[in-house]
């Protein structure tokens, strides 16, 4: 399956001679005379979408941490779901201005100096903390490329770009059991195969004192929090860094972990 998947995305390698998209684009940026829609798209048919969903589904669930093979699959199979999340940012006024104003999240949009200086507990700070304890950077996430409409493009990229505010605002780390829990949250929000998929599946790699541990305790406490709380995508998060992590949580209806994970895989 992996052969496959290589040879596929072989296929879309950018040819000599063709121009690449400079990382600072706007997103809203089309290219011209190569039918591309932002800078990275790689136009694709229903046949290649389909090899391309088979070969990185079976990627991402032999190694969860290929976040490449995650990204492919949510872009290849996600078209109906990403309508539906679209539609319910544009009817909410904070998701609708993400809409309208397609802020990304990387170092370069980042003032971690003004995160740094804002008050312990705030929402700057605490995703801040996050990214230090776990050594994790938002340069990480792969850019959208086999999403066909511009805008579900961005919808998928801010999904992305947002990952790791959604661990900061759960109190999940970034070990394999965190990972899990924030997927069966984002299922129950998002609705996207990929985050069902790896709720599904991602346990199989567990010990078996995590997997009760998941099974009794954090998976109904994800899918009770996530049915309660609005859908996190149509939170502006760059707006709310002086707000208390606290209060957000509370104004998302997001309660506190069942019990500390850090020390399970």
């Amino acid at each position: 399956m992996a052969t496959v998947l290589h040879a596929v995305l072989r296929q879309f390698r950018w040819l000599p001679g063709r121009p690449r998209p400079a990382t600072e684009m706007p997103f809203r940026a089309r290219s011209d005379g190569v039918g591309l829609l932002y800078p990275h798209h790689i136009p694709t048919s229903p046949l290649q979408k389909a090899l391309l969903a088979a070969g990185s589904a079976a990627m991402a669930l032999y190694n969860p941490y290929r976040h490449d093979m995650v990204a492919v699959l949510g872009e290849t199979t996600g078209h109906r779901t990403l309508k539906v999340l679209r539609d319910q940012m544009r009817r909410d006024p904070e998701g609708a201005q993400i809409l309208q104003e397609r802020p990304r999240i990387s170092t370069s949009t980042l003032d971690l100096g003004k995160l740094q200086s804002l008050p312990e507990g705030s929402l700057g700070r605490e995703y801040l903390r996050f990214l230090d304890v776990n050594r994790v950077s938002p340069d990480t996430r792969a850019p959208t490329r086999f999403v066909d409409d511009e805008e579900l493009a961005y919808v998928i990229q801010r999904y992305r770009e947002v990952h790791d505010m959604l661990h900061t605002v759960l109190g999940m780390p970034t070990n394999i059991l965190g990972e899990i829990v924030v997927k069966w949250f984002e299922a129950v929000q998002t609705g996207l195969p990929m985050c069902i998929l790896g709720a599904l599946f991602g346990p199989i790699q567990l010990s078996a004192q995590s997997l009760q541990v998941l099974i009794s305790e954090l998976i109904p406490w994800a899918i009770q929090n996530g049915r309660r709380a609005p859908c996190l995508l149509n939170l502006y998060y760059e707006q709310r860094w002086e707000q208390p992590l606290r209060a957000l949580q509370e104004e998302l209806g997001i309660t506190a972990p069942p019990i500390h994970i850090q020390g399970l895989a």
